[in-house]
């Protein structure tokens, strides 16, 4: 199995879509180009802020082979190839590692709700299915079940290629208990960005961030301060976009970072429904003047 360092930022790509609502490989390509060149880790395609659940099984392996093509090994690539059911978690990652995904990310399985034993069971059959690096992503807030860190330290202990777990439970008690229990040796990445700071003073790895979609370079000199030690400095940026990242959940992920993106002309407003455009319109104001506020720091990329 190939040995990745996933310290650092790893952006939650979007999905762009064309006016007609197709995947748009134009401008995909040119936001790879863009997080790459702005000194990202690592890039995750088809997670929750890639709008995974509403794209069809055709476009979800496209997206994938697209991203490795673009990157052409420059960074890793985590695709998300998660499910609530097993076969089709299994298929997505085989196809993930075939068309050459360095890793893949596996959601917890939503709705059904299965047991600490289904989870267990689940995780292995998929890591089992592959030869490459599996990071579980925890979110209960999304799926409706929590991998408890005993779990998470069995898996790690039964599966060689189970390497770490993005933690969005919004408990950095979790957080820290998993980096304890698998004694510093499972990558521990925040799936929120307000909490990778002190994830990383906890002895995490870095962020799998919704923000660096916009502005990566920025983020990713942040995450790099603190993984250096260099706490003021980390806890000046941070305060600098602490406001950004709580826009970015004003509303549903990925309703305000695709909005941001579209804004400065990376993908349009378009989104797969049940997801749509910004309920209300104060929320829009708010996240364009949190916009401006990171255009004056330089911390945006534009098209």
């Amino acid at each position: 199995m190939k040995d990745i360092n996933f310290k650092g930022v790893h952006t939650a790509l979007i999905t762009p879509f064309t006016k007609k609502d197709n995947l748009d490989e134009e401008r995909l390509g040119e936001l790879i180009e863009a997080q790459i060149t702005s000194g990202v880790n690592g890039l995750v395609p088809c997670g929750t802020t890639g709008e995974s659940p509403t794209l069809s099984h055709d476009e979800h392996d496209q997206m994938i082979a697209m991203t490795v093509k673009f990157v052409n090994g420059r960074v890793p690539v985590i695709a998300g190839t998660g499910s609530n059911a097993t076969s089709e978690a299994v298929r997505l990652s085989r196809h993930a590692q075939q068309v050459g995904a360095d890793a893949v990310l596996l959601v917890n399985p939503y709705y059904n709700k299965p047991t600490q034993k289904g989870l267990y069971y689940h995780f292995k059959a998929i890591a089992d299915s592959v030869d490459i690096p599996c990071i579980l992503y925890n979110i209960k807030g999304r799926t409706g079940v929590n991998i408890e860190t005993e779990t998470v330290k069995a898996l790690s202990d039964a599966c060689s290629n189970i390497v770490g777990v993005k933690e969005a439970s919004g408990s950095l008690e979790q957080m820290r208990s998993v980096i304890d229990a698998t004694h510093g040796k499972f990558h521990v990445l925040s799936g929120d960005d307000k909490l990778s700071i002190p994830l990383i003073e906890s002895g995490g790895d870095g962020v799998v961030s919704v923000a660096s979609n916009i502005a990566p370079g920025y983020i990713a000199k942040m995450i790099h301060l603190a993984l250096e030690g260099k706490w003021e400095q980390a806890r000046e940026m941070e305060s600098q976009l602490s406001g950004f990242f709580q826009a970015c959940f004003l509303e549903t992920n990925p309703i305000p970072i695709k909005t941001a993106m579209a804004r400065y002309g990376w993908c349009e407003e378009s989104f797969r429904l049940p997801m749509c455009t910004f309920e209300r319109e104060e929320h829009r104001n708010a996240l364009y003047e949190e916009l401006d506020k990171l255009e004056a720091l330089g911390a945006i990329i534009r098209r």
